[in-house]
């Protein structure tokens, strides 16, 4: 894999955790929140329509949440316009590391808070945001 295809796939690793963003900062607000529920009932499965967010204490998180993935799928995205061709390995690592961390965290707290079925479904995320920044990009040839 080239070094320009890893460029490429850094903006669909930053499109899908930027992704999240909007829809949870829509959650913020009575009249927009559906889309974030029905996210989190999904998240949540089965989609029952349990999963409510009435409470103001529900959609201020969903305010962090929202600015949290929007403001890392943005730095991402800038890593992959500014840096990376300044430094290609340790803008890979960097971001397949935060993405560890988050799946690390976010799949146990989703276990530990009885939303096992997250989990699963941050198993597909992981692979589509690393996809092929597991493995160091091959050098071009004119630096070999």
């Amino acid at each position: 894999m080239t070094q320009s295809f890893q460029k490429f796939w850094l903006r669909i690793t930053a499109i899908v955790v930027g992704s999240f963003g909007p829809v949870f900062f829509l959650g913020t607000m009575p009249q927009t929140m559906e889309p974030a529920r029905l996210t989190l009932d999904l998240l949540s499965w089965p989609v029952d329509g349990a999963t409510t967010w009435q409470s103001p204490d529900t959609r201020f998180l969903s305010a962090l949440t929202g600015g949290f993935l929007t403001g890392w799928g943005v730095m991402i995205w800038c890593l992959s316009q500014w840096v990376y061709d300044l430094a290609p390995e340790p803008v890979r690592k960097t971001v397949v590391v935060g993405i560890l961390a988050w799946f690390i965290l976010d799949s146990a707290g989703s276990i530990a808070s009885g939303n096992a079925s997250n989990a699963v479904f941050n198993i597909a995320v992981l692979l589509l945001a690393v996809g092929p920044l597991w493995r160091p990009a091959q050098m071009p040839d004119h630096y070999i």
